[in-house]
């Protein structure tokens, strides 16, 4: 006993130093997950405005269906251009809604902050020996 404490000193100084490390991971952890937070609503951002294009060009698209449908009884190449701009109209909005569907369905919430919490349940239940250095 070269440092002068006592058993409860060290007792102690122990505690203290595994609140300061609870504390320095509750921080990290705390900060992931503001990171991830920002991540999921700038993706939620993009995934409304492409939402919102999809709907855009869907409208577009019918009208242009319904003028098709209103001059198909008319004269001959008239039909041509007004099918191709439907079809092209209705074929991107088909595409940015199978793009929105994309982006919606792919799992992202929170997934390094549970990562992280599963790997330091791990280390506790070890017992901390394969902690990796910071």
């Amino acid at each position: 006993m070269s440092d002068g404490q006592g058993p409860a000193g060290r007792l102690f100084a122990a505690a203290k130093q595994l609140l300061k490390s609870l504390v320095g991971i509750g921080e990290t952890r705390l900060r992931l997950l503001v990171l991830e937070l920002e991540e999921e609503r700038a993706r939620l951002v993009s995934l409304l405005l492409v939402i919102g294009l999809c709907l855009i060009l869907l409208l577009l698209g019918l009208v242009v269906l319904v003028l098709l449908v209103v001059v198909v009884f008319w004269d001959s190449h008239r039909l041509l251009a007004l099918v191709a701009c439907s079809l092209a109209l209705l074929g991107a909005g088909l595409g940015c809604g199978l793009w929105a569907r994309r982006l919606a369905r792919r799992p992202s919430l929170l997934k390094g902050t549970l990562r992280h919490l599963a790997t330091d349940r791990e280390l506790l239940e070890s017992g901390g020996d394969a902690h990796e250095p910071r």
